[in-house]
């Protein structure tokens, strides 16, 4: 077997991969890789490879090649690591897919009524949730389907950048290198990569992107009978585990996947024993699955936000436009008294409002920030409004009253309110 350390030589080299195995391999962290398949098929992330066409993967770029009946690779550069396994969780996976699939096509028979499966993807901090929801969306788009994508992890963000919640149709099998398409995603900013800094607030978004695709699916029986499949994040003790019930509860998922933890799985098997309709699996995780510590985590953030302004191959050219103060507004969520202390009994606190909208004063501490540009009409439509996109801070001019920011567009922004965080970003 081929093995490529950090740091060799760019050589072209072939790997035999025998039927039911997978070639899991880590890109180096300097140089792209390309790979091809020669010959028999494989995919990556339930998407099949094309043959003889190289594909390029960029630095730190974690993946692997799995083959049903067998396949020849060719890879072109150097690695970290790239080993084969045989063992793999695989088979279990595609029958979860059989399942689904057989469900869809009963919700299609009966389209008045019958409601899709709503798949939710669920366990600890890296057991491989966003890789299995894509699995199983890219075999659903093969299939004919247009199954909906929901990102609930604000910590990665695998639909747009970190800090959001966001839900898009996936109508064809996920690009293994560029993955989803944003045709027509709709996205909730929630501004910070991890709940427990405003919990009302992701429930309430939780909540808000829950009624919208409620109410396409009333008008879509395409979409109905495709269903969803749902990404939650690694957090399932305490809060954590009290917000995928609620996601369970809001999206009214019938299929809770529960991967890598016995506990969490028997906790949730009792809890949701009083649904009849809703079906609580335990899958394996994959071996290839590695431990990411919280640097490699706050790093991938960091390219993630890069990627949306630059591309993933660096082929996006983002404009710097500058801006009066007064053309444009910013607000932050959460904060400040619930109630006049006069307005509540007397020896109570006020407490903080978890969903108030205030404003945000244009000085330094704007500086390096990422900036949420909301449809709201009016401030106090911003926690229920969609975003169409991010602006980056790269310099506040005080006393020209001027802010320099990026954009993935030239022109004006597509509304003046723009959205605060904690999301930060220092471009490199």
């Amino acid at each position: 077997m081929a093995y490529g350390g950090a740091g060799t030589a760019s050589t072209t080299r072939q790997v035999k991969l025998e039927k039911e195995s997978e070639l899991r391999i880590e890109v180096a962290n300097d140089t792209p890789l390309r790979l091809r398949l020669l010959n028999g098929t494989a995919e990556i992330f339930g998407t099949e490879l094309p043959p003889q066409i190289w594909l390029t993967f960029p630095p730190h770029f974690k993946f692997a090649v799995f083959t049903w009946y067998g396949a020849t690779i060719e890879m072109d550069g150097s690695t970290e690591t790239d080993y084969t396994a045989d063992e793999t969780p695989m088979v279990s996976y595609v029958n979860v897919h059989a399942v689904l699939d057989g469900r869809r096509n009963q919700a299609k028979a009966s389209p008045e009524s019958s409601q899709g499966p709503r798949v939710i993807v669920v366990g600890p901090t890296d057991s491989g949730k966003s890789t299995l929801s894509r699995m199983l969306l890219s075999w659903a788009a093969k299939q004919g389907w247009k199954p909906t994508f929901v990102d609930l992890d604000i910590g990665q963000g695998s639909i747009t950048a970190p800090g959001c919640i966001a839900a898009t149709p996936i109508e064809l099998p996920i690009d293994p290198v560029e993955g989803i398409s944003l045709e027509m995603p709709l996205v909730y900013f929630y501004g910070h990569t991890t709940p427990s800094q405003n919990v009302d607030l992701y429930k309430a978004l939780v909540k808000e992107l829950a009624q919208i695709l409620e109410r396409q699916f009333t008008g879509n029986a395409e979409s109905r009978a495709s269903g969803m499949v749902i990404n939650t994040m690694g957090w399932i003790e305490g809060v954590g585990y009290e917000l995928l019930l609620h996601a369970i509860d809001t999206f009214n998922a019938n299929v809770v996947l529960v991967l890598g933890q016995e506990k969490l799985f028997s906790m949730l098997r009792d809890v949701l024993k009083s649904k009849p309709n809703v079906d609580v699996l335990k899958l394996q995780k994959s071996g290839g699955v590695v431990s990411r510590s919280s640097k490699f985590r706050q790093k991938s953030r960091s390219y993630r936000i890069r990627e949306y302004f630059y591309g993933i191959a660096n082929d996006l050219s983002p404009h710097s436009n500058i801006a009066n103060f007064s053309d444009l507004s910013v607000y932050r969520i959460g904060g400040g008294p619930q109630a006049p202390r006069s307005a509540l009994p007397i020896g109570a606190d006020p407490v903080a409002n978890p969903l108030r909208v205030a404003p945000v004063n244009f000085d330094r501490d704007l500086l390096h920030v990422v900036l949420a540009v909301s449809y709201a009409q009016e401030p106090d439509q911003i926690v229920s409004s969609n975003i169409a996109g991010f602006i980056y801070v790269t310099d506040i001019d005080l006393q020209r009253r001027k802010i320099t920011y990026l954009s993935p567009t030239a022109g004006e922004l597509p509304s003046k309110y723009l959205v605060m965080g904690t999301l930060t970003w220092l471009e490199t």
